[in-house]
């Protein structure tokens, strides 16, 4: 005879385990560090060539002396906002438009397919000769590499909300502006989300790209003055700060996602 056994309350153990999951994701970044330091230490890569964290952080330190670092971080951090603002927001409009309308699919979406084909870095030649080589040539790179993921993420998300609960909307008369406010917007939340994640990594590396050219400010600039004075470790310090910018906006979608998204479920635990 089979003996029942109770199911494991899985809400009670959660929380348990959840302690580990900072100790968990952090794990393999820090061996990496580790495995750094070891190199470097152990002298089986020369300094000019790979210098240790001790010499980055001490790079790190020469140059937010110099006052150039909070500023040029700041200048990388405003072109971001802008070209993901501008790339962002119409990437979205026009995913809800094609999601909600056939028409509006037919005349937007074979245009953002062909976007979708030509890379960001192919335009830089042709936003040069457009909007000079000042700000708006550095926020229209990062604006025309995030328009095309926001679009195709928003129209995915859109298109796969459930026939039934649009149906059952407009049941109630609840069309047009209130349609996609109320309705169409909360359901299709968690992949304009996964949008966000996307478009701020794309920005990053859009950001690169654009501040390689006639750049005063910016890390862009720490990367051009760098190889100019063939200062290795601050290489590595502008390697450091595009990867901090990377996970600082991955950590800032995850707590827009735990405060717009409570009654989400985790898949893992």
């Amino acid at each position: 005879m089979t003996t029942l056994v109770a199911p494991r309350p899985l809400a009670a153990a959660a929380p348990a385990r959840s302690g580990w999951r900072p100790v968990r994701r952090a794990a393999v970044p820090v061996g990496l560090v580790a495995a750094w330091a070891l190199v470097s230490a152990a002298g089986w890569a020369p300094a000019a060539v790979l210098p240790g964290p001790a010499a980055v952080v001490a790079a790190a330190a020469e140059i937010a002396g110099s006052g150039m670092l909070g500023t040029y971080l700041q200048a990388s951090l405003l072109r971001i906002a802008a070209g993901v603002g501008v790339g962002a927001g119409a990437g979205l409009v026009l995913g809800l438009l094609a999601g909600v309308s056939t028409l509006g699919e037919e005349l937007v979406d074979s245009t953002l397919q062909i976007l979708r084909a030509v890379p960001f870095l192919a335009m830089i030649p042709l936003f040069i000769a457009w909007f000079g080589i000042d700000e708006p040539f550095k926020v229209a790179v990062i604006a025309f590499a995030v328009v095309v993921p926001m679009y195709t993420y928003t129209f995915l998300a859109v298109r796969a909300i459930d026939a039934k609960v649009l149906e059952a909307a407009r049941c109630f008369d609840v069309t047009g502006a209130r349609l996609v406010a109320g309705v169409v917007l909360p359901q299709a939340l968690p992949g304009i989300l996964m949008a966000v994640r996307v478009c701020l990594a794309v920005a990053v590396t859009a950001l690169v790209a654009a501040e390689n050219v006639g750049t005063r400010e910016g890390i862009g600039y720490l990367v051009a003055m760098a190889r100019e004075y063939n200062r290795v470790d601050h290489l590595f310090v502008c390697l450091v700060l595009y990867a901090l910018l990377g996970v600082a906006f991955d950590a800032l979608v995850r707590v827009a996602e735990a405060a717009l998204l409570p009654w989400r479920p985790r898949v893992a635990r």
